[in-house]
């Protein structure tokens, strides 16, 4: 039988119901933490055991190249920004910012190192197969994370070529900067590799809680000039929402609030930054799923706070405590139970 690492120690974190009965159970883990590293709030479950930060480690990844001068060299404004820490899904908007961009760094679509694929959310993916289309590399929900690094590599004079690779100079200094911005010491780090091809860091979970403290607020990052190139591709995120995810996603939804920064991540991670509070939260679903996400992030930032009158409206109208069936009839209800 094939060896493999335990999972880290979770917790239950949301039960659906029906009849009155608990249905399903969703566990994983949790963590509240201050901008300034000082003070957990709130732990569920292993919060020192690793996780990969995945997508919402975009923003952070998007730093070098920003420092790099990559907006300035291209002519890139907020709205390309934006889509430097996006996980795009195919929308018209999101491909025609992809675009301008290899445009404007003149790159050819066949550099990205992933392959090409249909566009991931269902209204584009259905234009698409309307329109006869074929896969693109421009469609990649990783795009503008790699075009990001694609212009910085041209800008150093890199090659191209085997920019994703571990040992390439443009990943040896991202994956430094992550660790540098997170706290994380190399003994308690590991990389593996992401579903776009890239170096992905792991790190005690609590950390990436902290990273996105530190998003929200920079003045507690280590170093002054990367703070500096975060918060722009921050308030881009902030300026753009729908860029970044997608209409209706649950980052989307919390970037249009002023006062939020937030990323989802594959296998069940999501993030979210507080400035006012000055907190970042981490959540982590140990199946790897979306599913609970928005009543769990509900029930945080009731207790913390940090979201406007009209974003829990909107996240409780996306996310209904009570769910129905075909007919319209209440079905059960969600519960979190930490």
């Amino acid at each position: 039988m094939r060896d493999f690492k335990a999972m880290p120690m979770d917790a239950p974190l949301a039960v659906t119901t029906r009849g009155g009965l608990a249905e399903n159970e969703f566990r994983g883990r949790l963590c509240v933490v201050s901008a300034d590293g000082e003070h957990v709030l709130e732990s569920r479950g292993d919060t020192a055991g690793p996780a990969f930060i995945r997508s919402t480690g975009k923003p952070m990844q998007a730093i070098e190249p920003l420092l790099g001068g990559v907006a300035e060299a291209f002519g890139w404004e907020d709205r390309h920004l934006s889509m430097l820490g996006a996980s795009q899904r195919g929308y018209a908007e999101q491909v025609e910012a992809i675009a301008e961009m290899l445009r404007s760094a003149d790159i050819p679509e066949e550099a990205f190192a992933f392959k090409a694929v249909a566009p991931t959310a269902a209204r584009p993916k259905e234009d698409w197969v309307r329109a006869g289309a074929v896969p693109r590399k421009i469609y990649h929900t990783c795009a503008g994370k790699h075009l990001g690094m694609l212009a910085w590599c041209k800008r150093m004079g890199w090659p191209l070529e085997g920019y994703a690779e571990p040992d390439h100079p443009a990943q040896r200094r991202i994956v430094a900067r992550v660790r540098e911005w997170m706290g994380a010491g190399e003994a308690e780090t590991a990389v593996g590799r992401d579903g776009c091809g890239l170096p992905v860091t792991a790190v005690p979970m609590w950390r990436t809680a902290l990273a996105y403290a530190r998003l929200a607020c920079p003045d507690t990052a280590p170093d002054a000039a990367a703070a500096r190139a975060a918060e722009r591709v921050v308030r881009a995120m902030n300026r753009y929402p729908d860029l970044v995810e997608g209409p209706g996603r649950l980052a989307s939804l919390l970037l249009a609030d002023p006062n939020i920064v937030a990323k989802s991540g594959a296998q069940g991670l999501f993030t979210l930054g507080l400035r006012k509070e000055r907190l970042g939260i981490a959540v982590h679903l140990s199946d790897g799923s979306e599913a609970a996400w928005g009543p769990v992030v509900i029930a945080l930032l009731e207790k913390y706070g940090g979201a406007s009158p009209e974003t829990m409206e909107r996240l409780r109208a996306r996310y209904p405590r009570v769910f129905r069936n075909d007919a319209g009839a209440e079905a059960g209800t969600w519960e979190v139970v930490f």
